[in-house]
């Protein structure tokens, strides 16, 4: 089968397009750059990127499947409005291009974020599902999360039109084959390097970014046509991921937790200090915001129908470091 996929070289899309190659897919790409992250993959390369019209026709010229995995992740705002024309715009110009192209369907990447998670549920301890609401596109909700309902909302405008497509919703991937490294990665990195002097009382949703392509090889074949579904994985506290490092590694994770409230207290000082070394931090109003939701969620429709089942977070704590191993990483601070 001949599929296209965008965001190829982010994490998700690294892990995609190896398990579209091995199961014998000519991919088609479209990258901006050289995309290291791709080096001695067959595949087709198409130069350009989400505002690239024509280039996204070339992309999608003669394929079946389109798997839209491009996007900007933010936990600072959206200060050059980069967020946004990626996530909204983006979507709408992929998603009006496949229907010109007449892909049969189209898999939409999108987010948990997507869920307004700062609302409260009905019941003890409600569970987030297809059906929870979705993010606002007002303030004061995060301008990431305005960003991955808003784009929701573009494709389906397209999809009115006549495109299939189905929406799939992360939680927090991690996984190997974690060039960049990601946000998470980078925790991992500095927890092997002994670099955090303390961990965050806080937790979220964490899912192994190669059950995610799982799921979404098995929505682009069997899931219903306008579905979404929710990829996730286990809800881990941030110390108790950092107690499985320490399994895998053997190097000591920090024993003291921080408080949120007390981390919010600092966030100016540490986004000061980001702008400065050009460098994102880890901890951000938006992030501590985030592992301070308490919310879960169920993947009960995609285990239903896609048979989605993701692994234990100890495996992916194993394989992340194999990984980071196998790629040097480790021999160098990050």
């Amino acid at each position: 089968m001949r599929v296209a996929v965008t965001g190829a070289t982010g994490h998700v899309g690294s892990n995609l397009v190896r398990a579209l190659i091995e199961r014998g897919d000519q991919v088609r790409v479209l990258v901006r750059g050289r995309g290291e992250q791709l080096a001695g993959l067959e595949l087709e390369r198409v130069a350009g990127d989400l505002e690239d019209v024509d280039a996204l026709r070339r992309a999608f010229a003669g394929v079946e499947v389109v798997f839209h995995l491009a996007a900007k992740i933010s936990i600072s705002g959206d200060p050059q409005g980069h967020v946004r024309s990626t996530n909204v715009d983006g979507t709408r110009r992929v998603a009006e291009a496949a229907l010109a192209a007449g892909v049969r369907r189209m898999v939409h990447c999108s987010s948990v974020h997507a869920f307004d998670l700062y609302v409260p549920g009905q019941g003890p301890e409600p569970l987030v599902d297809e059906s929870w609401p979705r993010v606002p596109d007002a303030a004061p909700h995060f301008a990431y999360d305005r960003s991955k309902a808003a784009g929701e909302r573009a494709l389906r405008e397209v999809m009115a039109l006549g495109l299939e497509a189905v929406i799939v919703h992360p939680s927090g991937v991690i996984g190997p084959h974690d060039h960049g490294p990601s946000r998470m990665g980078r925790v991992f990195l500095e927890l092997y390097h002994r670099s955090l002097p303390s961990l965050v009382d806080g937790g979220f949703d964490f899912v192994d970014v190669r059950d995610v392509v799982a799921g979404m090889l098995v929505a682009a074949e069997r899931g219903q046509p306008g579905a979404n579904y929710i990829l996730n994985g286990h809800d881990h506290r941030v110390a108790g991921l950092a107690r499985l490092a320490e399994q895998v590694t053997g190097v000591r994770a920090p024993r003291i937790t921080a408080p949120i409230r007390a981390l919010r207290l600092g966030v100016p000082v540490v986004e000061a200090i980001g702008r400065v070394l050009r460098k994102e931090p880890l901890y951000t109003r938006e992030s501590l915001a985030v592992l301070d939701t308490g919310k879960r969620f169920s993947h009960a429709r995609a285990q239903r129908e896609l048979g989605y089942a993701p692994r234990p977070t100890l495996d992916t704590v194993r394989d992340i470091y194999a990984w980071f191993e196998q790629a040097g990483m480790l021999r160098r601070k990050r």
